[in-house]
């Protein structure tokens, strides 16, 4: 009897964390919107985010190679005011890619969260322009629709 009862409390050990990993995963697979926001942003704030690595690594690379040009060459302030306007440059141009790229997975992630509300798409369809043809498709064949069921009314009381 001890037995059994340390097999069940085995059983729900094992139970227990694969309902937790059920409750973490989507109920429903995404959709064709959705992967496509995907397989788009993914390459693109990637490919944002490295080149500002890139720009980020040259940038202090150039300013660590110049600082003794800087204490060598002193007396020259051109070319000491040249590189460190190029070093600001660098260092906005790495900024500016990487907010970029933050701001589009900020964007996917929004995106990906609002279309996984139920009846989201119905109310964008008819939300737009086009909205106004299917609620008149709809209209349409709903008076349809009931005209074919009072025909059917009437030619069985006859």
């Amino acid at each position: 009897m001890a037995e059994s009862r340390q097999t069940q409390h085995y059983q729900q050990q094992q139970q227990q964390p694969s309902d937790a990993i059920k409750g973490m995963l989507p109920e429903r697979t995404p959709s064709k919107s959705q992967l496509l926001a995907v397989v788009t942003l993914l390459p693109v704030g990637g490919t944002l985010l490295l080149l500002s690595g890139l720009t980020l690594a040259g940038t202090l690379t150039c300013l660590a190679l110049a600082t003794p040009l800087f204490i060598i060459c002193s007396p020259v302030l051109v070319p000491a005011a040249l590189v460190t306007g190029l070093a600001i440059a660098g260092f906005l141009t790495s900024g500016a890619f990487g907010i970029t790229a933050l701001s589009s997975f900020s964007w996917m992630a929004s995106f990906l969260r609002r279309t996984r509300a139920p009846g989201q798409a119905k109310r964008r369809v008819l939300g737009t322009a086009g909205g106004q043809k299917v609620r008149e498709t709809a209209q349409m064949t709903q008076q349809k629709a009931q005209g074919t069921g009072t025909e059917a009314k009437e030619s069985g009381k006859t």
